[in-house]
């Protein structure tokens, strides 16, 4: 059995707090890390997730990785889009259209 690191980034639109962690994060662009075992059989190839690691600015400044579970950044990231989304068709109600003016 070996493991695998890839990386990643996520872009959040608005400030988010991620499960299992109580301090707000600001919004902005997140380098994310996975670590994955990988399960090599004689006819097929697998992988499983052991960790997830979120690159964040620590309260001195200092870059500092901060684990997550990969579920609870799926889900931030889902949260973040819908409120983007509610956003934009709050602005829309609210925008009269050119033929009103």
């Amino acid at each position: 059995m070996s493991s695998s690191t890839t990386a990643s980034f996520v872009t959040f639109i608005y400030p988010f707090v991620i499960g299992g962690h109580k301090d707000e994060l600001p919004a902005g662009n997140y380098e994310v890390f996975a670590e994955d075992d990988v399960l090599e059989g004689s006819s097929f190839t697998a992988s499983r997730r052991i960790a997830t690691h979120l690159l964040v600015l620590g309260r001195n400044g200092d870059p500092e990785l901060l684990k997550v579970d990969h579920r609870d950044l799926e889900t931030a990231l889902m949260q973040d889009q819908l409120s983007s989304i509610n956003q934009k068709n709050s602005e829309a109600a609210l925008s009269p259209s050119k033929d009103q003016k």
